[in-house]
C-alpha cells in the first residue's frame, strides 16, 4: 500500500513539518511515519480521510444488510432487485 517515498520518519516530519503538510495535500495519498524504525502512524489530508470514513461506512452497512438478509434466508440481490423495482429505480 505505501511506496518507499510514502514512508518518512516521525524526526523528519518534525523537522519539516509544513513540506510534509504541503506534499500530503497535493497527492492525497497517506504516508506511514516511523519511530524507531518501526511503523508507528499514518497521516493523510482530511478530505481523503474523510472519502475513506464514508466508503467504510457504507461498506459497513452493506456487511450489516448482507448478514441480516442471509439470517432470513434472501439473498442480497433478490432484496436489491425488489427494492428497486419498489421505489421506482432502474438498475
Amino acid at each position: 500500500m505505501f511506496s518507499s517515498n510514502n514512508i518518512h520518519t516521525i524526526t523528519e516530519f518534525s523537522r519539516n513539518t509544513a513540506e510534509h503538510l504541503k506534499r500530503l495535500a497535493a497527492s492525497k495519498q497517506p504516508e506511514l511515519y516511523t519511530h524507531n524504525g518501526k511503523p508507528s502512524v499514518v497521516i493523510q489530508d482530511a478530505e481523503s480521510y474523510e472519502r475513506m470514513a464514508e466508503l467504510a461506512d457504507y461498506a459497513d452497512s452493506l456487511l450489516k444488510i448482507r448478514q441480516a438478509l442471509s439470517e432470513q434466508g434472501r439473498s442480497l440481490e433478490s432484496f436489491t432487485e425488489e427494492f428497486e423495482q419498489s421505489m421506482g429505480i432502474e438498475a
